[in-house]
């Protein structure tokens, strides 16, 4: 198991502007992806964002396909979410995800979010491997 994590928000694209997102493989099949929750982070009720869970689902899950896939580009083809609990203000997420399969151009995984013991969402998808 890597002990170090890898800041995924100092690379290109839309997750660096979202800042935070730290990723590390467990396993062959298992990764973990964790975040603290800012200000801008947070939706009018002073809860996190659902946009905000679902793009840290979609890039921790999604940096999860392309590694699996041996760092070919992935992109999402599915990604079903299920909103269970609510985050605040300074409180970390982790993120668990698990290949289930990798075929020749597809991944299918699962993932799951926690906070302070308590699931946050829970998600599978798709994941569209590109040629190189």
């Amino acid at each position: 198991m890597s002990e170090n994590f890898e800041q995924l928000s100092n690379k290109p694209g839309f997750i660096k502007h979202n800042g935070g997102l730290l990723f590390r493989k467990i396993s062959d099949a298992e990764y973990e992806f964790k975040t603290t929750i800012n200000e801008n982070h947070l939706n009018a009720a002073g809860i996190t964002h659902g946009g905000y869970i679902s793009s840290i689902i979609d890039a921790g899950a999604g940096t999860a396909a392309h590694r699996v896939a041996n760092s070919s580009p992935c992109v999402t083809i599915s990604l079903d979410i299920k909103f269970i609990g609510a985050t605040k203000l300074g409180d970390e997420i982790i993120g668990f995800a698990k290949i289930l399969k990798k075929t020749k151009t597809m991944v299918f995984l699962i993932c799951h979010l926690q906070s302070k013991e308590k699931m946050i969402a829970s998600a599978s998808g798709v994941w569209k491997i590109l040629n190189k």
